[in-house]
This record gives C-alpha cells, structure tokens and sequence, in this order.
C-alpha cells in the first residue's frame, strides 16, 4: 500500500494489492484524495471490508452487510433498513470496532432509544435492524457471538392497537369525498378489495378485466429517492387476482369512461401516497368517523370478510399475507368478540344439557 502525489493533479492517489473472491491477487489504484492521510484512511478501510476481521469499524461491516443485502431484498426493504441503521444506529456505533461492542454498550443504546419517546413497535423495529446485523456477521464471518442476544430486546410488535372501520363507518366517511372522483375510487377500491396502496397505486387500466369482475395484482408502485419505482408485490402471494363485487366494477367503469383516451398501460389512479394521506385526514375530519391510518382500510377488509364468515385462510389468499398467521393476528385483533363468542356458546351448549 503506497500514497503518492500524482503530479498532473497535485492530489494524492495509492496503489494497493487485495485478494478477490475468486483468491485472485488484485492490484489497483484509487485517485483524487486531498490529503495522504485521507488516501491511506480509504485504502485501510477498503482492504478491511476484502479481508474482514473483527477490528474494522461497525460502519465498515455495515457497508459489508448492505452489499450483500441489496442484491437479496426489495429496494423499498432497503431503503427503509437505510433509513434506521443510518439515523438511529450508526451516529452510536459507527466509529467502534464491531468486536469491542459489548451487551453494555447495547444496553445503553437501548436505554437512550427508549427515553427519546418513540413508539412501542418502532423501538422494536429499531432493535430488530442492530440484531440482524449482528446475527449477519455471527453466521456469515464468524463473530463469536451477539451482544443483542444478551441485551434482550425492547419495544412490542405491533404494539399499537389495530384499528379499522366498519362498514357504517366507511359509509360515513366515503360521502365526503364524492366530488373527487379519484379520491372516491381510491377508498372504495382500498375498503372492498384490502390491497395495499402500493398495490393500487402500481394498477394499470389493463390489470382490470370487466367481463369477469376480477383485478390481477402483479406489481406495486413505491416512492424511494424521489423516484416512482416499479417492483413486485410485497410477498410471493402478493401476486394474485382479486374478484370484485358488481357495484365497484360499475364504479371502475365509470371512471374509466370519463378519461381522455384511456390505454390498457396507463395507470389507473395517478396520484400519490401523500395525496392520499392527506385526503383520508380531511375526510375523518369532515365525516366525523375515527382516526386511522390509511393502511388500517386492509383491516377494515379483514374485519369486514371474518364478519360475513370467510375464514382466515380465504382471507389470507385474498389479501396476498405470505403467511397465514399475519392474517390470524390481524383477525384477533380486529375480532376480539369472537373470544367472547366461544365462551357463549359454550354456556348456550351446556344448559341445553342440563
């Protein structure tokens, strides 16, 4: 590793050899540093993320670890891990050699995260990102162990309670955005089918078939840099179709009717997630009904089929959940009475036995 004065530019550059992954010798070269200093600071870092050891900075590692994971998740995964690790995570840990992090040093962190007041779910989204950087480098370089293992956690998924509307609500709210007709549809299509806004969003003219009343959902749509970005649905069974009920397809029809010229690749809603967010909020405000946040109308979906009796599994498929418990968990939440059921008729079959 040589730092040198390149005499063309009067900066400096360094010359250093490495090993690739394929065990191949490397030499290269890397211009435009203001200071040797700067030069030799870049090329320790550099070799340290080639050849990792467990005295490279926490930041380093975590370049390691964002390399690898941008190749493995959604871009809007990323952006949001970006988003914790850079803000919440790295101001802490960034310049400390990752294997001099102990369960102390998480504890304290845990301890400053919890006094600044944040939410029960967002702390444990907080704790969950510094965990699987830890649980990465325990099983793919070898660290001995995770100090956040020991350290316990904080925070509660999904913490907040699940809110949604029922349908006397949705009715309610649904009058105030009748002279909007994108709004209007937006919240029909959001409380009648449960999909996600990206979901919708991403809807082109052509994902809706008329004649058989169903929608396919094949992509969603997702602002990251200021940039409307196209991916796949969240989930694998995110990718479906969805049937729609006779009054929503007349609703979509209409719409359509009233566009300029509409092509099958045009979407259908162009608007945005904050126009959205900030229409919900006037809507609440105008009708009256509770506060919730415009993602709780998937709830509301749920709420509405388990009230006309589909079980978790259709309702799972329908709302494209990887999982059926995500359903199952949304379900208790927003159908507590149905505890209060069981025991009902429980007594009703016991004194029918006496």
């Amino acid at each position: 590793m040589k730092a040198e004065k390149d005499p063309k530019t009067g900066k400096w550059l360094i010359q250093y050899r490495y090993t690739d992954w394929q065990g191949k010798r490397r030499k290269s070269m890397k211009r435009g540093f203001a200071t040797k200093r700067e030069a030799e600071e870049w090329a320790r870092e550099f070799l340290s993320k080639k050849s990792p050891d467990f005295n490279m900075k926490f930041k380093n590692f975590v370049d390691l670890y964002f390399e690898d994971m941008e190749t493995r998740l959604r871009a809007s995964t990323v952006t949001r891990k970006h988003y914790l690790i850079d803000l919440k995570i790295l101001p802490y840990f960034g310049e400390k050699p990752i294997n001099e992090i102990s369960v102390s040093d998480i504890r304290t962190w845990q301890n400053m995260m919890i006094k600044g007041d944040y939410s029960q779910t967002y702390l444990r989204a907080m704790n969950n990102e510094i965990k699987a950087i830890f649980n990465y480098a325990v099983k793919y370089y070898d660290l001995p162990h995770n100090p956040c293992v020991k350290a316990g956690t904080i925070g509660r998924h999904n913490a907040d309670e699940m809110e949604f509307w029922t349908k006397d609500e949705f009715d309610q709210f649904i009058e105030t955005m009748m002279k909007k007709r994108q709004s209007y549809l937006a919240f029909m299509i959001l409380f009648w089918t449960g999909m996600r806004l990206g979901e919708l969003l991403a809807l082109t003219i052509g994902d809706i078939d008329m004649e058989s009343r169903e929608i396919s959902i094949t992509k969603s749509l997702q602002r990251m840099k200021g940039m409307d970005v196209v991916t796949e649905p969240k989930t694998r069974r995110g990718i479906r179709t969805i049937s729609v009920p006779k009054f929503l397809i007349a609703d979509i029809q209409d719409y359509i009717n009233s566009l300029y010229k509409p092509e099958k690749t045009d979407r259908l809603l162009p608007i945005t997630k904050y126009f959205l967010e900030h229409e919900i909020k006037r809507g609440i405000k105008e009708s009256g009904v509770k506060d919730i946040h415009i993602h709780c109308l998937r709830h509301s979906n749920c709420a509405l089929l388990a009230s006309l009796g589909f079980t978790p599994v259709e309702i799972a498929e329908r709302l494209g959940h990887e999982k059926v418990e995500t359903t199952l968990n949304i379900y208790s939440h927003v159908m507590p009475e149905k505890r209060n059921g069981v025991a009902d008729r429980l007594d009703r079959l016991y004194e029918e036995g006496m």
